[in-house]
C-alpha cells in the first residue's frame, strides 16, 4: 500500500490492539495455592499499571499498557469464575484434583505430578493442569492401577506407587 493512504496517527497507534487471551471452556478448578496466585498475578499487574500510567503518552509505554490492561482482564475474570477446590476434602481412596501422584514408567524411572487448575498448571515444577492427557490419565485411579499416558511423542504406560493430598 501506498504511503499516501496511511494516516500518520495510524502508524503510531499499530500495534497497540492486543488480542485478548483465550478463556477456556473448561470449569476454572483452583487449589487454594492457585487462588492466592491468582489475586497476587492480580496485584502484580495493577501495580505495574500505576507505574506506567503517568507515561502513557509514550508509544512503546502504551502498547506495554495494552497488553496489561489486556491480562488483568483476563486473571480478573479467572478470579471471578474460580472455583475452589480443597484437597484435603477428597476422599483418598482415589486420585482427584490436588492430588500429588508419583508414578513409574516402563523403564522404572519415577516422577511425581500434581494435579492442579489450569492457571496454575506448570510443568517446569511438575504441575499438570486437570484437562491435560496425564491428569485425565491419572484421575479416579488408586495406587497398583496402570494407565496409559496418551502423548504427541507416544503413549506410555505409567504405574502408580502412590498419592496423597
Amino acid at each position: 500500500m501506498s504511503r499516501g493512504f496511511i494516516k500518520e496517527d495510524d502508524l503510531e497507534l499499530a500495534g497497540t490492539d492486543v488480542p485478548e487471551r483465550p478463556i477456556s471452556p473448561y470449569p476454572n478448578y483452583v487449589t487454594p495455592n492457585g487462588l492466592i496466585q491468582l489475586r497476587e498475578k492480580i496485584e502484580q499487574l495493577q501495580s505495574q499499571r500505576e507505574k506506567l500510567k503517568p507515561l502513557k503518552d509514550d508509544t512503546q509505554v502504551s502498547q506495554r499498557l495494552g497488553t496489561i490492561d489486556r491480562d488483568l482482564r483476563y486473571f480478573e475474570s479467572r478470579l471471578e469464575t474460580s472455583i475452589l477446590v480443597e484437597p484435603l476434602e477428597h476422599n483418598h481412596d482415589v486420585i482427584l484434583f490436588g492430588a500429588y501422584v508419583e508414578v513409574e514408567d516402563e523403564d522404572g524411572q519415577e516422577s511425581i505430578f500434581m494435579i492442579v487448575g489450569e492457571d496454575e498448571a506448570d510443568l517446569s515444577v511438575n504441575k499438570v493442569s486437570y484437562v491435560s492427557p496425564i491428569a485425565k490419565a491419572l484421575i479416579g485411579r488408586k495406587i497398583g492401577d496402570s494407565v496409559i499416558w496418551q502423548r504427541p511423542a507416544g503413549n506410555i504406560e505409567l504405574h502408580i506407587k502412590k498419592f496423597h493430598y
